[in-house]
């Protein structure tokens, strides 16, 4: 980043210390990284084909978003929701519906303070400073309580995120509270790191996030299945991100570098 573009990042960032907000910036081609980011992409890159996960992952969100405004969904609580780039949650719903409402959450302040400055005349959006193992608190955020209303269906997003949450903290609980928390017809729609397809690199993956703010946990089929709870699968079920309802011929093929499960499912 450079000149005028770092004037805004919040104070007390440590640009030395990478997060993985930045990194899947940078691998998706955008600037708003630091150079501590940009080391750390390339030694992920030397293990996992991680532009090609990130870039899979961001096109399974583009599909969900269109296809939960599809069905009727008009609000969206977004979590881990990263640092803005094109195809965002707000875009993409306001593009087929322009009252769709938008709540982004994320715990990195460069994130929130990019998105801040992109939605400051955007009355149906808003982003929020917090973490998502934190549900309680995003509930009563002023935001949330303005633009979302958890009497009817919403389109929960946990895309590419679950990894970063440990097992001793309990992602299937925190899964569980917001679950509870949704009307019947609420989706919730998730991806993430799992071991399942490239395990060899997954470990390595691991200790390159290590030298980072967020560590990864990468999860089985299984692990993941239990974050859906008692909510109903919708085809085709829990797959690689580009198997996810893919739209072109050949997307399939991209199966064997997705290494992140997706699913959406719906609450009956």
């Amino acid at each position: 980043m450079t000149g005028a573009a770092t004037e805004w990042v919040p104070t007390g960032v440590d640009e030395e210390v990478p997060s993985a907000a930045r990194v899947y910036d940078y691998l998706l081609g955008g600037g708003h990284n630091f150079s501590g980011d940009r080391v750390l992409a390339e030694n992920l890159l030397k293990v996992l084909p991680a532009r090609d996960m990130a870039r899979l992952n961001r096109q399974y969100l583009d599909r969900v978003v269109r296809f939960l405004i599809s069905e009727g969904v008009t609000q969206f609580l977004d979590l881990g929701s990263g640092i803005p780039t094109v195809g965002n949650v707000h875009e993409v719903a306001q593009k087929v519906n322009p009252d769709a409402r938008v709540v982004y959450v994320d715990n990195e302040s460069v994130a929130v303070a990019h998105s801040e400055l992109m939605l400051r005349d955007n009355p149906n959006a808003a982003a929020i400073l917090a973490d998502m193992r934190e549900p309680e608190t995003i509930f009563s955020h002023r935001h949330v309580r303005r633009l979302l209303d958890f009497s009817q269906p919403l389109g929960l997003l946990m895309v590419g995120v679950v990894q970063f949450v440990p097992d001793a903290d309990d992602p299937w609980a925190m899964a569980e509270q917001y679950r509870d928390a949704l009307a019947s017809g609420s989706y919730l729609a998730l991806s993430a790191f799992t071991w399942d397809n490239a395990p060899e690199g997954m470990r390595a993956a691991i200790e390159v996030f290590k030298k980072s703010r967020d560590p990864i946990f990468p999860r089985t089929h299984a692990e993941l299945m239990r974050m859906f709870g008692d909510f109903d699968l919708v085809e085709p079920g829990l797959v690689y991100t580009p198997l996810w309802r893919p739209e072109r011929q050949g997307e399939a093929l991209d199966a064997s570098r997705s290494n992140l499960y997706a699913g959406v499912a719906i609450k009956p």
